[in-house]
């Protein structure tokens, strides 16, 4: 008998996901880990990265290759084991945690990062305010977040359903999968609730408006 109590978590947390190397989803993944990479750089003064939901630890090593210090923390013990085996280095280590209270503890010997990421996570999320208010405390004062997610607004609402495809687009044959849809609105106030300013967006895949994924960036306020 439950007690009435909500544990937060990701539908990946423990023994999500597998133990393989590269890009998750393929060519889509590495097209899309490229512009996350890109909009990093395009940031001033990034020396130190929190990958938050780091999965496989794919982006992670990527940027961990250009010189920044990269902290990777998932749940999932077999992605893990994959980032440890094929992308941990000097710049580049791994962490298990969860949002909230344990991921602020796993770095309370550390500075604050100039820099958090997350992809394709806070969808998967029951809570996604645990994401951002990680984030949150995470961050040093006018540090930078990057959050990814499948984009969904009007147009391309409609055309999923004029298409016939909108049982397909949210299956629930599956285990796991999106239980939050975004939109440029719902995950801008979000982000803004917790105190963060200068949102901007960038998109990827597909025609405007019917974009396959959505990236939010913003500043911790100072």
């Amino acid at each position: 008998m439950s007690d009435g109590t909500v544990e937060s978590r990701s539908v990946n947390r423990d023994d999500w996901g597998e133990a393989q190397p590269g890009p998750l989803n393929g060519h889509i993944g590495s097209e899309l880990a490229d512009l996350l990479v890109k909009l990093v750089r395009e940031q001033h003064g990034v020396r130190s990265i929190c990958d938050l939901g780091c999965g496989n630890g794919y982006l992670a090593g990527k940027l961990g290759a250009l010189g920044h210090r990269v902290v990777g923390l998932d749940a999932s013990v077999p992605y893990l084991d994959a980032a440890r085996r094929y992308y941990a280095s000097d710049n580049v280590t791994f962490r298990r945690a969860v949002f909230g209270a344990e991921a602020d503890i796993a770095h309370e010997d550390e500075a604050a990062f100039d820099l958090v990421i997350s992809s394709d996570v806070i969808e998967h999320l029951y809570r996604p305010a645990d994401l951002i208010e990680t984030a949150v405390h995470l961050l040093r004062p006018g540090g930078v977040l990057i959050v990814g997610t499948p984009y969904h607004g009007y147009w391309k609402n409609l055309a999923i359903s004029v298409v016939g495809k909108w049982d397909e687009h949210h299956g629930v044959h599956w285990q796991g999968g999106h239980i939050k849809f975004f939109s440029v609105k719902t995950l801008t106030g979000l982000v803004t609730s917790a105190g963060f300013i200068d949102v901007t967006f960038r998109y990827y895949g597909r025609v405007p408006w019917l974009w396959k994924n959505m990236i939010c960036i913003a500043r911790k306020a100072e």
